[in-house]
């Protein structure tokens, strides 16, 4: 009637309860995780988005997610997530390696614009022709700038056209339109804040084209990584809103 533990009975019971409160410790661990997301998140993002979308955000970011300690690498070339030790990037345009998971998370249009300076000098073009007798500012996608995207009779055209002087990053493309040097053409969310302050404005707004959407894209293992997911709402968050604001905003032309 009468059980008691022998000297290893009551070691192994101590290793046991060690363990199990282990795993307790461990899966409350992880539950605080999915809840408040912490630790290195290490992310990609093309230079323009993360200088004129991203970074001026960050306040807000670390503000929600504290115990994320985000690492922000800058870079125009599509990077490979495991070379790189990258947990999650943001592209633009279509993602097609069977590697990753895409999440779209925005539309983009294509603007073309100018400052208020350059258009009063030069004229506003009343059609996609009347372009080639303007100072244009390209972008460079590989040797040679960047055909321009346009919406004629309902139907999608890219037409090259002779640029006065071109860039290899889209953020330097606005900068050159910003001091008045010529029309450019580039992804609506680089130029919301110029546009929301006047200091550029559309032209040819009748020939917009759709542009190439935003995603963000991992790899498949990490798709229920709570600091990546936190990321990626917030950037979809934060370009949503930026697309609402921009659908809704009258063109100046």
């Amino acid at each position: 009637r009468k059980v008691a533990l022998t000297v290893d009975g009551a070691a192994f019971l101590e290793h046991c309860e060690r363990v199990f409160g282990e795993i307790e410790a461990a899966e409350q661990q992880l539950r605080d995780n999915r809840e408040r997301p912490q630790g290195r998140l290490r992310v990609d993002v093309p230079i323009a988005f993360g200088r004129q979308l991203l970074l001026p955000a960050l306040p807000q970011f670390t503000a929600r997610y504290p115990g994320i300690q985000l690492e922000v690498q800058l870079n125009d070339r599509v990077v490979d997530l495991v070379e790189e030790q990258i947990d999650c990037a943001i592209r633009l345009g279509p993602v097609r390696s069977a590697d990753l998971v895409a999440r779209r998370i925005c539309s983009t249009r294509w603007y073309t614009c100018a400052s208020p300076d350059y258009l009063e000098r030069a004229g506003r073009p009343r059609t996609i022709e009347d372009l080639r007798r303007h100072r244009l500012i390209g972008f460079l996608s590989g040797k040679r700038p960047a055909k321009w995207h346009f919406e004629l009779r309902g139907r999608r055209q890219q037409v090259a056209l002779p640029c006065a002087v071109a860039f290899n990053m889209a953020d330097a493309n606005v900068a050159a339109a910003l001091r008045g040097h010529g029309i450019l053409q580039c992804v609506d969310m680089l130029v919301a804040e110029p546009l929301r302050a006047g200091r550029l404005e559309r032209v040819l707004e009748d020939h917009e084209a759709a542009g190439p959407p935003i995603s963000a894209v991992l790899l498949a293992p990490q798709r229920n990584n709570a600091r990546i997911r936190a990321f990626t709402d917030f950037a979809a968050e934060l370009l949503q809103r930026l697309r609402r604001e921009l659908d809704t905003s009258p063109a100046i032309g």
